[in-house]
């Protein structure tokens, strides 16, 4: 289902037009159509299509037919042979008979905003999970539109032994999507088996997670880099990283913390797209503390700060401590830093400011600190001390006859994970 189509002899790149609709339903969200539409041309750049041209159109409620109406469609037609375009690229999910209907009238290979972002997704995939997941989103999408792409679809199989008794080929792609759907389940099945294996081992260790969240392209993968060193993939467009990175990070006090690149939100992102990604996505409410990161030069920062509360929401991980790093403070303007929210739980940086970055580290070594408490952990015991240098941050160390006295600054989520270890060891006097 990729994007570029291929002639007999050369690779020929897509040359759009975007067409937005905005219905009475689009007003009333309170979107700006126009920031959409730029979002829309991202996209269809980060996907390797040129784009030709825009076209808009107000319309109380989408077409059944045509999505867009009559003589909108006749407009697009004459500008699509007028500058040379083979596809037509809809700020807006379109249903199947959609589809067939304007390849139909205008002999372009239609494309909606969900089939844009898989495509990009099916290009960023690296990992066996995410390839995984990006063909089960990308299959599940497609099956109940497979009548809308007569022109579009690549055959996923056919030949001698794959068609029953009087079965029509669009009834074999059915058949045969369906059963790679319960195949692909299957294996991703597996590898969340897999990931949880490694979720338990992580919270068995007592290794603490903090999380990078955020829109898409807006500097998560450039901040993990830098507080790092981790050798990670960046590029400034949409989606540059798809598969989740965790890498240490050292704080000020020398505790160790594992901080995780998530995959990047955006508008609209498509629900199989989310329900795919699930268990990776899941991996937010693992984490101790969320970094919000925020592209503060963003003439939609406040629209992409509400998608990614909203996704936050849906994952249940809307109520974990969380801080918003307004990031790439370095492109704006003074007026627009002083529009930016300040006080507790807000930090104004540039990834590649060396003091901010400082600054992060001790603003979640703070964030992650709690209450000192005195343990007294007998001499033979290494594996509680070790615990008490894993979860929180020893302050100081002295040694009392066969004992060990550890000041540790401990915050509560993690001394009640591991009170049943700890607890007898408290000392209090």
């Amino acid at each position: 289902m990729a994007i570029t189509t291929h002639d007999t002899e050369t690779d020929l790149q897509d040359r759009a037009i975007l067409v937005s609709l905005v219905t009475d339903k689009i007003k009333r969200t309170g979107i700006d159509p126009e920031l959409s539409l730029q979002e829309l041309v991202q996209l269809a750049e980060t996907a390797g299509v040129e784009v030709l041209d825009v076209l808009r159109q107000n319309k109380e409620t989408p077409d059944s037919k045509w999505f867009i109406g009559k003589g909108k469609v006749e407009e697009l037609r004459m500008a699509a042979d007028g500058l040379g375009a083979n596809t037509a690229i809809f700020d807006q999910e379109l249903s199947g008979a959609q589809v067939r209907n304007l390849e139909e009238a205008l002999d372009l290979k239609i494309i909606d905003r969900t089939q844009l972002i898989l495509d990009i997704f099916a290009g960023r995939a690296k990992t066996r999970e995410g390839i995984i997941q990006v063909e089960l989103a990308q299959l599940s999408y497609l099956l109940p539109r497979l009548s809308g792409h007569g022109k579009n679809l690549s055959r996923l199989g056919g030949g001698i032994g794959t068609r029953g008794p009087g079965e029509s080929k669009l009834e074999t792609d059915r058949r045969h999507i369906r059963g790679r759907i319960t195949e692909l389940k299957r294996q991703l099945d597996e590898v969340v088996k897999t990931r949880e294996l490694h979720r338990e081992r992580r919270r068995k260790s007592g290794a603490v997670q903090v999380a990078l969240v955020g829109y898409t392209n807006a500097g998560k993968s450039t901040l993990l880099k830098q507080l790092t060193d981790a050798d990670v993939y960046i590029e400034n467009q949409l989606f540059a990283t798809l598969d989740p990175t965790s890498r240490v990070l050292q704080l000020p006090g020398g505790k160790e913390v594992v901080l995780t690149d998530t995959v990047g939100f955006i508008q609209n992102l498509p629900h199989d797209l989310v329900a795919s990604f699930r268990a990776t996505l899941e991996e937010v409410n693992e984490a101790n503390l969320v970094l919000h990161v925020v592209d503060s030069s963003s003439p939609m920062r406040e629209e992409q700060m509400e998608v990614v509360g909203s996704i936050l929401q849906d994952l249940g991980a809307a109520g974990k401590p969380q801080i918003v790093l307004f990031n790439k403070t370095d492109l704006c303007q003074p007026e627009q830093l002083e529009m930016l929210p300040a006080g507790p739980g807000y930090m104004k940086i540039s990834a590649f400011n060396p003091d901010d970055l400082t600054r992060i580290t001790e603003i979640i070594s703070d964030e992650l600190a709690g209450d000192t408490l005195t343990f007294r952990i007998p001499g033979d015991r290494g594996d509680l001390s070790s615990l008490l240098y894993r979860v929180g941050e020893v302050l100081e160390q002295e040694y009392d006859e066969n004992d060990v006295l550890y000041k540790v600054r401990l915050n509560k989520e993690d001394y009640d994970k591991w009170s049943y270890k700890l607890a007898e060891f408290v000392d209090s006097e």
